[in-house]
Protein backbone atom coordinates (compact mmCIF):
# COMPACT_ATOMS: atom_id res chain seq x y z
CA UNK A 1 0.00 0.00 0.00
CA UNK A 2 0.82 3.74 -0.74
CA UNK A 3 2.26 5.42 2.40
CA UNK A 4 -0.04 8.65 3.49
CA UNK A 5 2.13 11.12 2.19
CA UNK A 6 2.01 9.61 -1.18
CA UNK A 7 -1.54 9.77 -0.99
CA UNK A 8 -1.62 13.44 0.10
CA UNK A 9 0.17 14.37 -2.87
CA UNK A 10 -1.31 12.63 -5.36
CA UNK A 11 -5.14 14.28 -3.76
CA UNK A 12 -3.55 17.71 -4.01
CA UNK A 13 -2.53 16.93 -7.49
CA UNK A 14 -5.52 15.64 -8.65
CA UNK A 15 -8.10 18.74 -7.27
CA UNK A 16 -9.53 19.83 -10.78
CA UNK A 17 -9.30 23.23 -9.13
CA UNK A 18 -5.71 25.76 -8.87
CA UNK A 19 -5.06 25.20 -5.46
CA UNK A 20 -1.83 26.12 -4.11
CA UNK A 21 -0.43 25.65 -0.39
CA UNK A 22 2.32 28.43 0.75
CA UNK A 23 3.93 28.89 4.06
CA UNK A 24 3.04 32.02 6.08
CA UNK A 25 6.44 33.64 4.25
CA UNK A 26 3.88 33.32 1.08
CA UNK A 27 6.52 30.80 -0.16
CA UNK A 28 4.76 27.99 -2.32
CA UNK A 29 4.94 24.38 -0.90
CA UNK A 30 3.00 22.08 -3.22
CA UNK A 31 0.72 22.91 -5.64
CA UNK A 32 -2.59 20.98 -7.80
CA UNK A 33 -1.53 20.08 -11.46
CA UNK A 34 -3.55 22.69 -12.53
CA UNK A 35 -1.45 25.40 -11.39
CA UNK A 36 1.42 24.29 -13.25
CA UNK A 37 -0.78 24.41 -16.96
CA UNK A 38 2.19 26.23 -19.16
CA UNK A 39 4.70 26.60 -16.19
CA UNK A 40 7.51 24.45 -17.33
CA UNK A 41 10.21 25.55 -13.90
CA UNK A 42 9.94 24.28 -10.35
CA UNK A 43 8.42 26.77 -8.86
CA UNK A 44 8.27 25.22 -5.37
CA UNK A 45 10.04 27.96 -2.63
CA UNK A 46 8.91 30.87 -4.70
CA UNK A 47 7.05 33.50 -3.67
CA UNK A 48 3.05 33.41 -5.04
CA UNK A 49 2.97 36.99 -5.40
CA UNK A 50 5.90 37.10 -7.47
CA UNK A 51 5.16 34.51 -9.40
CA UNK A 52 1.78 34.86 -10.28
CA UNK A 53 1.19 38.68 -9.78
CA UNK A 54 5.13 39.91 -10.51
CA UNK A 55 4.48 42.05 -7.31
CA UNK A 56 7.37 42.43 -4.79
CA UNK A 57 4.92 42.81 -1.85
CA UNK A 58 1.61 40.62 -1.41
CA UNK A 59 -1.33 41.68 -2.65
CA UNK A 60 -3.41 43.84 -0.87
CA UNK A 61 -6.80 42.18 -1.23
CA UNK A 62 -5.08 38.38 -0.89
CA UNK A 63 -7.53 36.13 1.33
CA UNK A 64 -4.13 34.43 2.42
CA UNK A 65 -3.19 38.26 3.93
CA UNK A 66 -6.44 38.10 5.78
CA UNK A 67 -6.55 34.52 7.19
CA UNK A 68 -2.91 35.18 9.12
CA UNK A 69 -4.31 38.06 10.21
CA UNK A 70 -7.81 36.73 11.69
CA UNK A 71 -6.47 32.65 11.89
CA UNK A 72 -10.31 32.52 10.07
CA UNK A 73 -11.08 31.48 6.43
CA UNK A 74 -11.62 34.29 4.23
CA UNK A 75 -12.39 34.81 0.39
CA UNK A 76 -11.99 37.17 -2.26
CA UNK A 77 -14.79 37.31 -4.90
CA UNK A 78 -14.22 38.81 -8.14
CA UNK A 79 -16.94 39.29 -10.97
CA UNK A 80 -16.15 38.23 -14.37
CA UNK A 81 -17.84 37.50 -17.87
CA UNK A 82 -16.82 33.65 -19.31
CA UNK A 83 -18.52 32.30 -22.16
CA UNK A 84 -20.83 35.01 -22.08
CA UNK A 85 -22.15 34.08 -18.40
CA UNK A 86 -21.59 36.27 -15.49
CA UNK A 87 -19.86 34.08 -13.25
CA UNK A 88 -18.35 35.02 -9.46
CA UNK A 89 -14.52 33.84 -9.45
CA UNK A 90 -14.07 33.23 -5.69
CA UNK A 91 -10.60 32.41 -4.12
CA UNK A 92 -10.51 30.95 -0.86
CA UNK A 93 -8.18 30.44 2.30
CA UNK A 94 -7.82 28.63 5.05
CA UNK A 95 -4.93 28.13 7.78
CA UNK A 96 -3.30 24.67 8.64
CA UNK A 97 -2.43 24.54 12.02
CA UNK A 98 0.33 22.82 14.15
CA UNK A 99 -0.36 21.18 17.02
CA UNK A 100 0.63 24.49 19.04
CA UNK A 101 -2.09 26.09 17.21
CA UNK A 102 0.40 27.68 15.25
CA UNK A 103 -0.44 28.55 11.10
CA UNK A 104 1.79 26.11 9.31
CA UNK A 105 0.80 27.02 5.93
CA UNK A 106 -1.90 28.65 4.23
CA UNK A 107 -4.26 26.65 1.46
CA UNK A 108 -5.46 28.64 -1.39
CA UNK A 109 -7.57 27.19 -4.03
CA UNK A 110 -10.21 29.18 -6.62
CA UNK A 111 -13.31 28.43 -8.23
CA UNK A 112 -16.50 29.48 -10.11
CA UNK A 113 -19.58 30.63 -8.54
CA UNK A 114 -23.08 31.28 -10.86
CA UNK A 115 -23.68 35.22 -10.18
CA UNK A 116 -26.98 34.95 -9.21
CA UNK A 117 -26.44 32.67 -6.50
CA UNK A 118 -24.35 34.80 -4.83
CA UNK A 119 -26.91 37.76 -5.34
CA UNK A 120 -29.49 35.70 -3.90
CA UNK A 121 -27.59 35.23 -0.76
CA UNK A 122 -26.64 38.52 -0.38
CA UNK A 123 -30.84 39.52 -0.77
CA UNK A 124 -31.36 36.64 1.90
CA UNK A 125 -28.92 38.58 4.08
CA UNK A 126 -29.90 41.90 3.48
CA UNK A 127 -33.24 40.96 4.29
CA UNK A 128 -32.05 39.62 7.16
CA UNK A 129 -30.67 42.32 8.46
CA UNK A 130 -33.45 44.49 7.50
CA UNK A 131 -35.82 42.17 9.44
CA UNK A 132 -33.56 42.37 12.48
CA UNK A 133 -33.10 45.52 12.19
CA UNK A 134 -37.17 46.94 11.78
CA UNK A 135 -37.98 44.21 15.22
CA UNK A 136 -35.54 45.93 17.18
CA UNK A 137 -36.68 49.67 16.35
CA UNK A 138 -37.08 52.00 19.86
CA UNK A 139 -40.28 53.13 17.92
CA UNK A 140 -43.55 50.74 16.69
CA UNK A 141 -43.32 49.69 13.16
CA UNK A 142 -46.46 48.65 11.46
CA UNK A 143 -46.57 48.14 7.79
CA UNK A 144 -50.33 47.08 6.11
CA UNK A 145 -51.66 46.41 2.52
CA UNK A 146 -53.99 48.54 0.65
CA UNK A 147 -57.08 46.21 2.64
CA UNK A 148 -55.59 46.84 5.98
CA UNK A 149 -53.71 43.46 6.48
CA UNK A 150 -50.60 43.45 8.64
CA UNK A 151 -47.85 42.56 6.93
CA UNK A 152 -45.02 44.13 9.16
CA UNK A 153 -46.12 44.41 13.13
CA UNK A 154 -42.67 44.61 15.30
CA UNK A 155 -41.71 44.28 18.87
CA UNK A 156 -42.20 47.63 20.38
CA UNK A 157 -45.83 48.06 18.25
CA UNK A 158 -46.32 44.94 20.34
CA UNK A 159 -45.39 46.20 23.57
CA UNK A 160 -47.09 48.99 23.17
CA UNK A 161 -50.47 48.04 21.41
CA UNK A 162 -50.91 45.39 23.46
CA UNK A 163 -51.39 42.91 20.72
CA UNK A 164 -48.92 39.32 20.44
CA UNK A 165 -47.08 39.98 17.27
CA UNK A 166 -49.20 36.47 15.86
CA UNK A 167 -52.49 38.27 16.73
CA UNK A 168 -51.25 41.15 14.69
CA UNK A 169 -50.28 39.14 11.70
CA UNK A 170 -53.37 36.64 11.28
CA UNK A 171 -55.98 38.69 13.16
CA UNK A 172 -55.84 42.02 13.32
CA UNK A 173 -56.31 45.03 10.83
CA UNK A 174 -54.73 48.17 10.73
CA UNK A 175 -58.14 50.47 11.50
CA UNK A 176 -58.13 48.53 14.63
CA UNK A 177 -55.58 50.13 16.61
CA UNK A 178 -56.81 54.13 15.86
CA UNK A 179 -60.58 54.87 17.70
CA UNK A 180 -63.25 55.61 15.12
CA UNK A 181 -62.27 56.91 11.63
CA UNK A 182 -58.87 58.04 12.30
CA UNK A 183 -57.49 55.17 10.08
CA UNK A 184 -59.16 56.96 7.31
CA UNK A 185 -58.32 60.77 7.90
CA UNK A 186 -54.91 59.44 8.05
CA UNK A 187 -54.77 57.66 4.90
CA UNK A 188 -56.22 61.27 3.44
CA UNK A 189 -53.54 63.24 4.63
CA UNK A 190 -51.06 60.79 3.64
CA UNK A 191 -52.54 61.47 0.06
CA UNK A 192 -52.50 64.72 0.34
CA UNK A 193 -49.57 67.61 -0.62
CA UNK A 194 -50.10 69.54 2.49
CA UNK A 195 -48.74 67.41 5.15
CA UNK A 196 -44.75 66.75 3.94
CA UNK A 197 -46.00 65.99 0.10
CA UNK A 198 -47.78 63.40 -1.72
CA UNK A 199 -47.54 59.89 0.09
CA UNK A 200 -45.92 60.59 3.36
CA UNK A 201 -47.19 62.31 6.70
CA UNK A 202 -44.65 63.59 9.20
CA UNK A 203 -44.51 63.87 13.17
CA UNK A 204 -48.37 63.64 13.18
CA UNK A 205 -49.99 63.43 16.74
CA UNK A 206 -52.51 61.19 16.73
CA UNK A 207 -54.65 59.01 19.12
CA UNK A 208 -53.87 55.17 19.64
CA UNK A 209 -56.05 52.32 20.17
CA UNK A 210 -54.40 49.66 22.75
CA UNK A 211 -55.65 45.89 22.93
CA UNK A 212 -57.57 46.86 26.49
CA UNK A 213 -59.32 49.98 24.84
CA UNK A 214 -56.91 52.40 26.26
CA UNK A 215 -56.75 55.27 24.25
CA UNK A 216 -53.23 56.86 24.03
CA UNK A 217 -51.20 59.92 22.03
CA UNK A 218 -48.67 58.85 19.33
CA UNK A 219 -46.59 60.74 17.35
CA UNK A 220 -46.95 59.10 13.84
CA UNK A 221 -44.55 59.41 10.75
CA UNK A 222 -45.82 57.28 7.54
CA UNK A 223 -45.15 56.56 3.68
CA UNK A 224 -46.86 55.02 1.14
CA UNK A 225 -45.71 52.41 -0.61
CA UNK A 226 -45.40 52.37 -4.28
CA UNK A 227 -44.67 49.83 -7.37
CA UNK A 228 -44.55 50.98 -10.85
CA UNK A 229 -46.25 54.05 -9.18
CA UNK A 230 -49.49 52.24 -7.43
CA UNK A 231 -49.91 52.53 -4.16
CA UNK A 232 -49.60 48.73 -2.93
CA UNK A 233 -48.99 49.69 0.96
CA UNK A 234 -48.27 51.79 3.92
CA UNK A 235 -45.38 51.64 6.98
CA UNK A 236 -45.94 53.75 9.92
CA UNK A 237 -43.02 54.20 12.38
CA UNK A 238 -44.71 55.66 15.72
CA UNK A 239 -43.86 56.70 18.98
CA UNK A 240 -45.45 56.62 22.44
CA UNK A 241 -45.90 60.09 23.67
CA UNK A 242 -46.88 59.41 27.29
CA UNK A 243 -43.97 59.38 28.71
CA UNK A 244 -42.75 62.79 26.92
CA UNK A 245 -46.44 64.85 27.69
CA UNK A 246 -45.91 63.98 31.02
CA UNK A 247 -42.94 65.51 31.24
CA UNK A 248 -44.14 68.26 29.40
CA UNK A 249 -46.84 68.94 31.95
CA UNK A 250 -44.58 68.37 34.94
CA UNK A 251 -41.93 71.13 33.21
CA UNK A 252 -44.79 73.57 32.99
CA UNK A 253 -46.26 73.54 36.80
CA UNK A 254 -42.69 73.79 37.70
CA UNK A 255 -41.84 77.01 35.58
CA UNK A 256 -45.50 77.79 36.68
CA UNK A 257 -44.47 77.60 40.34
CA UNK A 258 -41.39 79.54 39.70
CA UNK A 259 -43.12 82.17 38.18
CA UNK A 260 -45.21 82.35 41.39
CA UNK A 261 -42.72 82.37 43.77
CA UNK A 262 -41.32 85.37 41.87
CA UNK A 263 -43.96 86.99 41.99
CA UNK A 264 -44.83 86.20 45.93
CA UNK A 265 -41.09 87.41 46.84
CA UNK A 266 -41.98 90.61 44.73
CA UNK A 267 -44.97 91.45 46.08
CA UNK A 268 -44.13 90.60 49.59
CA UNK A 269 -41.57 93.50 49.91
CA UNK A 270 -43.92 95.83 48.53
CA UNK A 271 -46.71 94.50 50.92
CA UNK A 272 -44.44 94.98 53.79
CA UNK A 273 -43.68 98.23 53.04
CA UNK A 274 -47.61 99.31 52.24
CA UNK A 275 -48.56 97.72 55.36
CA UNK A 276 -46.45 99.60 57.51
CA UNK A 277 -47.45 102.72 55.83
CA UNK A 278 -51.01 102.07 56.71
CA UNK A 279 -50.97 101.21 60.03
CA UNK A 280 -50.04 104.70 61.62
CA UNK A 281 -53.34 106.28 60.10
CA UNK A 282 -55.35 103.63 60.77
CA UNK A 283 -54.49 103.14 64.42
CA UNK A 284 -55.22 107.53 64.38
CA UNK A 285 -58.41 106.42 62.80
CA UNK A 286 -59.61 103.79 65.86
CA UNK A 287 -58.39 105.33 67.99
CA UNK A 288 -59.75 109.09 67.61
CA UNK A 289 -63.38 107.22 66.86
CA UNK A 290 -63.67 105.33 69.56
CA UNK A 291 -63.09 108.55 72.01
CA UNK A 292 -65.60 110.31 69.82
CA UNK A 293 -68.14 107.39 70.43
CA UNK A 294 -67.21 107.71 74.73
CA UNK A 295 -67.03 111.47 74.97
CA UNK A 296 -69.74 112.88 73.03
CA UNK A 297 -73.50 112.61 73.46
CA UNK A 298 -74.26 111.85 69.80
CA UNK A 299 -77.51 111.26 67.89
CA UNK A 300 -77.96 107.82 66.97
CA UNK A 301 -77.66 108.22 63.44
CA UNK A 302 -73.73 109.28 63.44
CA UNK A 303 -73.23 107.02 66.26
CA UNK A 304 -74.33 104.59 63.74
CA UNK A 305 -72.00 106.01 61.12
CA UNK A 306 -69.08 106.38 63.67
CA UNK A 307 -69.30 102.76 64.28
CA UNK A 308 -68.87 102.15 60.76
CA UNK A 309 -66.55 103.38 60.34
CA UNK A 310 -64.57 101.63 63.34
CA UNK A 311 -66.19 98.19 61.48
CA UNK A 312 -64.25 99.40 58.32
CA UNK A 313 -60.82 99.92 60.28
CA UNK A 314 -61.62 96.93 61.75
CA UNK A 315 -60.72 95.32 58.25
CA UNK A 316 -58.11 97.52 56.96
CA UNK A 317 -56.72 96.30 60.09
CA UNK A 318 -57.24 92.66 59.66
CA UNK A 319 -55.98 92.94 55.95
CA UNK A 320 -52.95 94.84 57.39
CA UNK A 321 -52.29 91.59 59.64
CA UNK A 322 -52.35 89.17 56.60
CA UNK A 323 -50.07 91.67 54.25
CA UNK A 324 -47.85 91.38 57.65
CA UNK A 325 -47.77 87.84 57.69
CA UNK A 326 -47.77 87.16 54.24
CA UNK A 327 -44.42 89.24 53.80
CA UNK A 328 -42.75 88.22 57.25
CA UNK A 329 -39.37 88.35 57.40
CA UNK A 330 -39.02 86.84 61.07
CA UNK A 331 -36.66 84.20 62.07
CA UNK A 332 -38.23 80.86 61.25
CA UNK A 333 -37.62 78.04 63.62
CA UNK A 334 -37.92 74.54 61.50
CA UNK A 335 -38.04 71.99 63.82
CA UNK A 336 -38.70 67.94 63.16
CA UNK A 337 -42.73 68.62 64.00
CA UNK A 338 -45.62 65.72 63.93
CA UNK A 339 -47.86 65.64 60.93
CA UNK A 340 -51.05 64.25 62.12
CA UNK A 341 -50.27 66.25 65.81
CA UNK A 342 -50.38 69.28 64.32
CA UNK A 343 -53.33 68.15 61.90
CA UNK A 344 -55.21 67.42 65.20
CA UNK A 345 -54.74 70.69 67.45
CA UNK A 346 -55.29 72.44 64.31
CA UNK A 347 -59.15 70.54 64.29
CA UNK A 348 -59.51 71.04 67.80
CA UNK A 349 -59.04 75.11 67.58
CA UNK A 350 -61.52 75.41 64.60
CA UNK A 351 -64.27 72.25 64.37
CA UNK A 352 -66.42 74.18 67.47
CA UNK A 353 -66.54 77.08 65.31
CA UNK A 354 -69.75 78.14 63.96
CA UNK A 355 -69.31 77.63 60.46
CA UNK A 356 -68.28 73.72 61.03
CA UNK A 357 -71.20 72.64 62.78
CA UNK A 358 -72.71 71.05 59.87
CA UNK A 359 -69.57 70.00 58.34
CA UNK A 360 -68.45 66.40 58.64
CA UNK A 361 -64.82 65.74 59.22
CA UNK A 362 -63.25 62.32 58.17
CA UNK A 363 -59.77 61.81 59.11
CA UNK A 364 -57.41 59.41 57.10
CA UNK A 365 -53.86 60.09 59.29
CA UNK A 366 -51.85 57.80 58.34
CA UNK A 367 -49.64 56.16 61.52
CA UNK A 368 -46.13 56.16 61.74
CA UNK A 369 -45.35 58.61 59.48
CA UNK A 370 -41.56 60.65 60.39
CA UNK A 371 -41.61 64.01 61.66
CA UNK A 372 -41.84 66.52 59.24
CA UNK A 373 -38.95 69.26 59.02
CA UNK A 374 -41.23 73.27 59.47
CA UNK A 375 -42.04 76.30 61.55
CA UNK A 376 -45.03 74.90 63.97
CA UNK A 377 -46.50 78.52 63.70
CA UNK A 378 -46.75 79.34 60.19
CA UNK A 379 -47.76 75.19 59.45
CA UNK A 380 -50.44 76.01 61.85
CA UNK A 381 -51.45 79.10 59.97
CA UNK A 382 -50.90 76.94 56.56
CA UNK A 383 -53.19 74.04 57.70
CA UNK A 384 -56.04 76.54 58.91
CA UNK A 385 -55.97 78.81 55.67
CA UNK A 386 -56.83 75.71 53.53
CA UNK A 387 -59.34 73.98 56.27
CA UNK A 388 -61.23 77.41 56.87
CA UNK A 389 -60.93 77.93 52.59
CA UNK A 390 -62.62 74.28 52.07
CA UNK A 391 -65.74 75.52 54.92
CA UNK A 392 -66.39 78.93 52.96
CA UNK A 393 -66.23 76.71 49.63
CA UNK A 394 -68.97 74.25 51.29
CA UNK A 395 -70.95 77.31 52.80
CA UNK A 396 -70.86 75.33 55.59
CA UNK A 397 -72.15 72.19 54.66
CA UNK A 398 -70.70 69.18 53.38
CA UNK A 399 -67.70 66.64 54.09
CA UNK A 400 -64.03 67.51 54.83
CA UNK A 401 -61.72 65.29 54.40
CA UNK A 402 -58.07 65.49 55.97
CA UNK A 403 -55.48 62.86 54.54
CA UNK A 404 -52.08 62.04 55.69
CA UNK A 405 -49.11 59.57 53.64
CA UNK A 406 -46.00 59.11 52.49
CA UNK A 407 -45.22 60.44 48.67
CA UNK A 408 -43.64 58.22 45.99
CA UNK A 409 -40.01 58.65 46.68
CA UNK A 410 -41.09 58.68 51.09
CA UNK A 411 -38.81 62.02 51.26
CA UNK A 412 -42.09 64.05 51.50
CA UNK A 413 -45.27 63.61 53.02
CA UNK A 414 -48.44 64.23 51.30
CA UNK A 415 -51.13 66.36 52.87
CA UNK A 416 -54.52 66.16 50.90
CA UNK A 417 -57.88 68.65 52.10
CA UNK A 418 -60.63 67.69 50.26
CA UNK A 419 -63.99 69.62 50.27
CA UNK A 420 -67.25 68.94 48.70
CA UNK A 421 -67.45 72.52 47.61
CA UNK A 422 -69.03 73.66 44.41
CA UNK A 423 -65.43 73.46 42.66
CA UNK A 424 -63.29 75.63 40.72
CA UNK A 425 -63.74 76.43 37.26
CA UNK A 426 -60.10 76.14 35.31
CA UNK A 427 -60.35 80.25 34.27
CA UNK A 428 -59.90 80.20 38.14
CA UNK A 429 -57.77 77.76 38.99
CA UNK A 430 -54.67 79.27 37.36
CA UNK A 431 -55.09 82.85 39.78
CA UNK A 432 -56.17 81.12 43.29
CA UNK A 433 -52.28 81.62 44.81
CA UNK A 434 -52.43 85.38 43.40
CA UNK A 435 -52.49 87.95 45.89
CA UNK A 436 -55.55 89.78 47.04
CA UNK A 437 -57.49 87.31 44.06
CA UNK A 438 -60.37 86.25 45.59
CA UNK A 439 -64.30 85.26 44.51
CA UNK A 440 -65.84 86.02 47.65
CA UNK A 441 -68.01 89.22 47.51
CA UNK A 442 -66.28 92.70 48.62
CA UNK A 443 -65.50 93.31 51.87
CA UNK A 444 -65.86 89.19 52.82
CA UNK A 445 -62.49 87.99 52.08
CA UNK A 446 -58.68 89.50 51.91
CA UNK A 447 -57.76 87.16 48.90
CA UNK A 448 -54.91 87.02 51.00
CA UNK A 449 -55.33 83.33 52.19
CA UNK A 450 -54.51 81.30 49.63
CA UNK A 451 -51.19 83.37 48.67
CA UNK A 452 -50.43 83.11 52.32
CA UNK A 453 -50.31 79.12 52.67
CA UNK A 454 -48.48 79.11 48.92
CA UNK A 455 -46.00 81.37 50.49
CA UNK A 456 -45.48 79.41 53.15
CA UNK A 457 -44.96 75.80 51.39
CA UNK A 458 -42.38 77.53 49.68
CA UNK A 459 -40.03 78.84 52.39
CA UNK A 460 -40.56 75.05 53.44
CA UNK A 461 -39.69 73.96 49.80
CA UNK A 462 -42.43 72.00 49.38
CA UNK A 463 -45.07 72.21 46.70
CA UNK A 464 -49.42 73.07 46.89
CA UNK A 465 -51.52 72.48 43.97
CA UNK A 466 -55.09 71.67 43.35
CA UNK A 467 -57.45 68.87 41.98
CA UNK A 468 -60.84 69.77 41.14
CA UNK A 469 -63.90 68.91 39.41
CA UNK A 470 -67.00 71.46 38.88
CA UNK A 471 -69.73 70.13 40.95
CA UNK A 472 -67.67 67.76 42.94
CA UNK A 473 -65.09 69.40 45.14
CA UNK A 474 -61.75 70.36 45.55
CA UNK A 475 -58.62 68.84 46.83
CA UNK A 476 -55.67 70.83 48.22
CA UNK A 477 -52.38 68.35 47.98
CA UNK A 478 -49.33 69.60 50.16
CA UNK A 479 -45.72 68.52 50.04
CA UNK A 480 -43.60 68.47 52.83
CA UNK A 481 -39.73 67.52 53.24
CA UNK A 482 -39.20 64.84 56.42
CA UNK A 483 -36.98 65.88 59.19
CA UNK A 484 -35.21 62.55 58.25
CA UNK A 485 -31.44 63.67 57.73
CA UNK A 486 -30.62 60.91 55.62
CA UNK A 487 -32.75 63.03 52.93
CA UNK A 488 -30.20 65.65 53.02
CA UNK A 489 -32.13 67.89 55.21
CA UNK A 490 -30.98 69.17 58.97
CA UNK A 491 -33.30 69.03 61.59
CA UNK A 492 -32.14 72.15 62.85
CA UNK A 493 -32.10 74.03 59.43
CA UNK A 494 -32.81 77.62 59.91
CA UNK A 495 -34.16 80.21 57.15
CA UNK A 496 -34.18 84.00 57.45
Amino acid sequence: MESQENLKCKAIEAFRKKLVIISPEYKILTTSKYVLEGINENITGKRCHELFFGRPVPCEDCPATEVMRTREPSALYVPKTHDKRDIIQCLYSYPILAEDNQIEGLVIFDFEVPALEILEDKLRRSNAFLRNLILSSVDGVIAADRKGKILIFNDMASKISGYSIHEALTTLNIRDLYPGNTAFKIMRKLRSEEFGGKGKLKSYQVDFLRKNGEVIPISLNASLVYESEKEIASIGFFHDLREELEMKKELKEAQTQLLQAEKMASLGKLAAGVAHQINNPLGGITLFTQLVLEDYDLPENARDDLKRILEDAKRCRDTVKELLEFARQTRQEKQPHDLNQAINRTLFLLENQTIFHDIQIEKKLAPGLPPVLADIQQLYHLLMNIILNAADAMEGQGKLTLQTDFCDNKKRLLITISDTGPGIPEDVKAHIFEPFFTTKEPGKGTGLGLSLAYSIVENHRGKIYTVSSLGKGTSFIIELLTADIKNGEKSDDKSQ
